[in-house]
Parts: structure tokens; sequence; C-alpha cells
């Protein structure tokens, strides 16, 4: 398998680090990609559920103020007993 770079500045990086480490230019390549990837976080996984993200938001939740009034449906929306706005 091969890469084609066609790009002289990225030419120019990559021969000035197997330069400077001793490395042949593939495995400045290699180095450099492994020590990047390295630094990322690993992806989500597509339909799987992060259980900490869940148990932070429920805390969040649960940290809201109680609502103590107990109004009707009907009450928060704002109409009365037969279905007029107040």
């Amino acid at each position: 398998m091969s890469v084609l770079i066609k790009d002289a500045e990225t030419d120019r990086l990559i021969r000035d680090v197997a330069m400077r480490t001793g490395e042949t230019m593939t495995q400045a390549v290699r180095t450099a990609m492994q020590e990047r990837l390295d630094r990322l976080p690993e992806p989500a996984r597509a339909g799987r559920l992060d259980r900490a993200k869940i148990d932070a938001y429920l805390a969040e939740i649960d940290a809201l103020p109680k609502n103590t009034m107990h109004l009707t449906d009907d009450e928060i929306i704002g109409y009365d007993e037969i279905g007029v706005p107040r």
C-alpha cells in the first residue's frame, strides 16, 4: 500500500522530521500519525449510551427546583376549566 503526497509543504515537513530523527520517511509519517491518534479521543459508538453522561444529566435534572404548586395541565398552559384562556 502506498500514499502519494502531492503537497510540497507536507513533503518538506516529512523529509525534515525524517532527517532530524534519523527515521525513514515512512517511519516519520507512521510515528506522527500514531502520536496524533493517541491524543485523539476514542470515537463514540453509534447507538451506545454513555452511562457517565446519562448520570450527569440525571444529576442536573435532580438539582432543578421542584414544582410545589401542583398545577393541572390546563392551569400550566393557561386555560380555565372550560378551556378558555385566562
